[in-house]
């Protein structure tokens, strides 16, 4: 899916939903948002989502740390936070790397 954002938004979903599946646009819909608001309630629950063959949401906690205001220049303490990780699953990321080099050194004959 495409569109002029350049990415897959909750629209697309929307969409694939209602053209994949029997519900009019309205149940599409709702179906999307509470699946989406199941993985947030699923962080805040339980600080951890897994999707099988997609990867791993994580709630993670940053510590307070120095930090600095781009526009003055002036020095300030972030306060600490949660922040949410993901980590692909395995099938994902070689799906997302089909096509890029292994890694391996290639083969090369020797000219003779």
């Amino acid at each position: 899916m495409s569109n002029s954002k350049g990415c897959l938004t909750k629209a697309d979903l929307v969409d694939a939903v209602y053209d994949n599946l029997p519900f009019d646009k309205q149940k599409a819909t709702q179906l999307v948002e509470d699946w989406i608001e199941l993985i947030k309630s699923g962080l805040v629950r339980d600080k951890k989502v897994m999707i099988s063959g997609f990867g791993v949401f994580e709630v993670k906690s940053k510590n307070a740390r120095p930090g600095r205001n781009p526009q003055t220049g002036d020095r300030i303490i972030l306060a600490p936070r949660n922040v949410v990780k993901f980590k692909p699953s395995q099938i994902l990321r070689k799906d997302l790397n089909d096509g890029f080099d292994d890694g391996e050194p290639d083969e090369v004959e020797a000219a003779g």
